[in-house]
């Protein structure tokens, strides 16, 4: 027999974060608390954003989740730890004896994201933060919920905040003072443009969890990093932020990228997430630079090989062609830019030349341009809910 309309619904969005003062590994795996602090930038979620539904009925008879249109273990580690922190928080909220809704309902939870999945885009990020927000509003928990989403995947607390967000690491054995922050909001910085050249959508080989414990135990650069490093960093990085000086963020950015990649290579054994195609940006963006005598673009790369681009919105367009020129599409070349619109712009011939760069075909399959955008946010309309009246999946968005 189908269920009775579910007591509440509630569908939200989160967005992706890129760190660009990286964090790679735990002091606490159980209670996901990093190694060193991490600044990190909203993307927009007018192009990459977790959808997240979230139902609670009397007549639910057990939990369940399906992500990506495919039901999940709602018993999974990196789920259970997030659920049982909620509730903790759930059973507090509350005037008095007034709980916002009886603690035996189940939940019934659908979630989707726009972008591929588990490739270095920090889908789980965007995921996460999205579950504890949307749950959040079903059990009318206010407050910060750094912990909570922190939980699911550390980086997810970034995602609760718009703009340009620091995750305090914190020195409590608890946690409690290991929050995100933000450091400013995202229309701080209106003429930040950001290209997410996607160079593979394929699942990554070893994935951040097991990748940041084995640095942790292995990695002698990932100790020095952490403790000699990153501290000085975060204070430069938000510096340049407040002062929106690109070329000191760009720099910083990408050296910091380069360094977090270089401790996975002294992880041991090794974990190498960069490709061929990845080392082709970096030197495509040094020769870009290069050849206009500052530094106009930047790139970092998480735990994957797809590239994320900074620059300002002048540059955006020459960027583009110097993509296209250097991994020319092999199919739907009209389809290579998506997002925010770019009109086209004619490389010079003294650019190419300064390129020197053997095209490759089909190196960057698209490009994904987007800007600096809000933190997790309310749907109203109803029309918007990924499960049905029934509390079951009605459709992937």
């Amino acid at each position: 027999m189908a269920s009775e309309k579910p007591q509440v619904m509630v569908t939200c969005t989160a967005p992706v974060n890129i760190a660009v003062i990286k964090y790679w590994g735990k002091r606490d795996e159980a209670l996901i608390l990093p190694i060193n602090s991490s600044l990190s930038v909203t993307l927009h979620q007018d192009q990459l954003k977790t959808t997240t539904t979230a139902a609670i009925s009397k007549d639910f008879t057990e939990d369940r989740i399906w992500l990506n249109g495919r039901e999940e273990d709602v018993r999974q580690p990196r789920l259970q730890p997030l659920l049982l922190c909620l509730s903790a928080r759930k059973g507090t909220a509350g005037d008095g004896d007034a709980l916002p809704l009886s603690l035996s309902y189940k939940v019934h939870v659908a979630s989707v994201n726009n972008f591929p999945t588990a490739a270095g885009l920090a889908s789980s990020a965007a995921g996460y933060a999205c579950l504890a927000y949307t749950l959040a509003q079903v059990y009318g928990v206010e407050g910060d919920l750094s912990e909570v989403a922190r939980r699911g995947s550390g980086s997810a607390c970034r995602s609760l905040y718009g703009g340009f967000v620091e995750w305090q690491m914190g020195k409590q054995a608890d946690g409690t003072d290991s929050i995100a922050q933000q450091v400013a909001p995202e229309w701080h910085w209106p003429q930040l443009r950001v290209l997410v050249l996607v160079v593979s959508a394929e699942k990554k080989l070893t994935g951040s969890t097991v990748g940041m414990q084995t640095s942790v135990e292995t990695s002698a650069l990932l100790k020095f990093r952490a403790e000699a490093v990153v501290p000085a960093r975060m204070t430069e990085m938000t510096r340049y932020i407040k002062e929106r000086d690109f070329h000191g963020f760009a720099q910083l950015t990408m050296k910091d990228s380069n360094q977090f990649h270089a401790t996975c290579l002294d992880t041991f054994p090794p974990i190498s997430y960069l490709n061929d195609t990845s080392r082709r940006i970096i030197q495509l963006v040094h020769r870009f630079n290069a050849h206009h005598g500052q530094t106009k673009v930047a790139y970092t790369f998480d735990a994957g090989p797809n590239a994320v681009i900074f620059t300002l919105d002048d540059t955006v367009a020459e960027f583009v062609a110097a993509v296209r020129h250097s991994f020319p599409p092999t199919a739907n070349g009209d389809k290579f830019l998506k997002g925010l619109q770019v009109i086209p712009s004619l490389l010079s011939d003294e650019l190419k030349a300064a390129l020197a760069m053997e095209p490759t075909p089909g190196g960057v399959q698209y490009i994904i341009a987007t800007q600096v955008g809000p933190g997790p946010q309310v749907l109203d309309d109803p029309h918007v809910h990924l499960l049905g009246p029934d509390g079951l999946p009605q459709r992937v968005a």
